[in-house]
């Protein structure tokens, strides 16, 4: 028996139509990407290659949006090329920005001001980032910048170029921050040691380092809530 293609089904079970008439939020995730994909193949539907996708990716959102387009070209997904896969993988980022646009405020009250627009940047990367916040003296956001991105496990991250970049932007005051690919929130004593190195550095130059934030994709761990900064 012949598979129908999406545009021989009802109007009303078309991912686009249905999109149009109910709004996106009553779509599932498979519909949604099946938008993305367009069309499929001769035997196999969008729906049907965004479904196999979602599988490669283990049914996991998160872990999709992790993966470059030259991973999802290597999985070999029937009606998923390079065009394809680059269509998604621009969606999957625009998300992550949108969701870091939200969370981002211009002054920094607290911890919790930092963490979410770092978690929105960072969680989902697979490798170790080392990035810094730079405030000026009425703790308004100056900049983010990438130090270092490293492997699975760690990333080096030198005082002398953070505390150069803060001089550079008349930065007054900064948070130290990077994320734990594994999911484990807990500093290691090397993340102590280089926190505690880089404040005794930055207070010969009058600049605070007001926290350490580590994040991932179960929360965030400050060091300045947890009294060891």
């Amino acid at each position: 028996m012949r598979k129908l293609s999406i545009k021989e089904w009802a109007e009303e079970d078309r991912p686009r139509e249905k999109l149009i008439r109910l709004g996106p939020h009553s779509l599932s995730i498979t519909e949604l990407l099946s938008i993305l994909i367009h069309h499929g193949t001769r035997n196999h539907s969008a729906l049907d290659v965004a479904k196999n996708m979602l599988l490669y990716a283990h049914n996991d959102l998160a872990t999709l949006a992790a993966m470059s387009a030259q991973e999802l070209v290597n999985g070999k997904i029937q009606g998923l090329g390079a065009a394809k896969s680059v269509t998604i993988v621009a969606a999957m980022e625009l998300g992550a920005r949108r969701k870091a646009a939200e969370h981002f405020k211009v002054i920094i009250h607290s911890s919790k001001d930092v963490a979410e627009y770092l978690q929105a940047k960072l969680e989902n990367r697979r490798r170790e980032v080392f990035a810094v916040v730079y405030l000026n003296r009425g703790n308004r956001i100056i900049s983010l910048e990438t130090i270092s991105e490293g492997g699975l496990t760690g990333t080096v991250a030198d005082p002398r170029i953070i505390l150069k970049k803060a001089l550079e932007q008349d930065a007054t005051a900064l948070v130290l921050c990077h994320n734990h690919p594994s999911g484990n929130l807990m500093p290691s004593k090397a993340d102590e040691q280089l926190t505690h190195k880089i404040k005794q550095a930055a207070a010969l130059m009058d600049i605070q380092v007001l926290d350490h934030i580590i994040v991932s994709q179960e929360g965030y761990f400050s060091f300045a809530d947890e009294g060891i900064i």
